[in-house]
């Protein structure tokens, strides 16, 4: 098995069709299946099925291509440190929609500056946040745990070799535009909301209520609408009346001061954490960015 291989079995996952990705690795397409076939026989399984209507990855080949992807991201990491005497540190995170993680990874970036350091943030799906730390696309992941979802997303956490520190807990709020008929209450309530769309972020093709972003995922909305970024939804607020549930922290220098977040009378607890690789050592600077995430436990206190 060569590293060479592992990348031509991603490249071919990665593009879905064993032509294209001889495109792309500038190969000739039967040189790139005679590589494929060398491989699966020598891991006694096969990777992908091929058909005319392309190729499809094998359960056995699932898992194959997710240590496949590992052992790529950390080639590149030598590779890029030793070879190509690159020294500059780099730090990653990988968070669900919320604008308090995106405001902390902000102050980190201000706190240590640019110049010695290389930064990513991914604001992304659930499914995408645990998939990024598992393969070493990110360091830290943040998402939230609560009674509904704690069991099924601690085996998926727990399968995937990771594990879930929590950082605080939040009620439940209302998030809505300060023009909103709602606005100027104190409390809401659900039945208050059912005239009013409600927005929930798409969670893709691994869409589960145990992955959903908002609480209060198993309630029946009589208005539901789905949206892939923040700046949509905020948009949809306005245009709409629709509102989303979250966890009351709200970032004005990210999102304006036209949102407003009203606790929700049928409340639920958030646990709102991070998670890493298992026993990883967290670096330095993803210890200055969960000292910022901290930051926030006094304002939900």
């Amino acid at each position: 098995m060569t590293l060479q291989q592992l990348k031509y079995a991603l490249t071919i996952a990665d593009s879905g069709s064993m032509n294209e990705a001889a495109k792309q690795l500038f190969i000739s397409q039967p040189s790139l299946s005679e590589a494929m076939k060398e491989l699966e026989a020598e891991i006694g399984f096969q990777i992908f099925l091929r058909s005319n209507r392309g190729i499809v990855i094998t359960p056995e080949g699932e898992e194959f291509l997710g240590y496949a992807r590992q052992v790529k991201e950390q080639f590149g990491l030598l590779e890029s440190r030793y070879i190509e005497k690159q020294t500059k540190e780099k730090f990653s995170v990988s968070m669900q929609h919320y604008t308090f993680a995106v405001k902390a990874f902000v102050e980190t970036v201000k706190k240590v500056g640019m110049e010695q350091y290389e930064f990513a943030v991914h604001e992304t799906m659930t499914h995408d946040v645990i998939d990024n730390v598992k393969n070493f696309k990110s360091e830290l992941g943040v998402l939230y745990l609560n009674d509904f979802n704690e069991k099924v997303m601690t085996k998926i956490i727990k399968e995937n070799s990771l594990e879930f520190i929590e950082l605080f807990q939040c009620d439940t709020y209302v998030y809505l535009w300060s023009g909103h008929p709602l606005a100027k209450k104190k409390v809401i309530t659900m039945e208050e909301l059912d005239e009013y769309p409600c927005l929930s972020f798409d969670q893709g093709k691994n869409n589960s209520l145990y992955l959903a972003e908002e609480m209060k995922s198993t309630y029946e909305y009589k208005r539901l609408i789905k949206a892939n970024d923040r700046a949509t939804l905020l948009n949809l607020m306005i245009g709409l009346n629709a509102y989303t549930l979250c966890s009351g922290i709200v970032c004005e220098e990210l999102n304006g001061s036209d949102y407003l977040a009203i606790p929700l009378k049928e409340s639920e607890k958030m646990r709102i954490g991070y998670i890493k690789r298992k026993g990883a050592k967290v670096s330095h600077l993803g210890e200055l960015y969960i000292e910022e995430l901290k930051k926030y436990k006094e304002k939900v206190m």
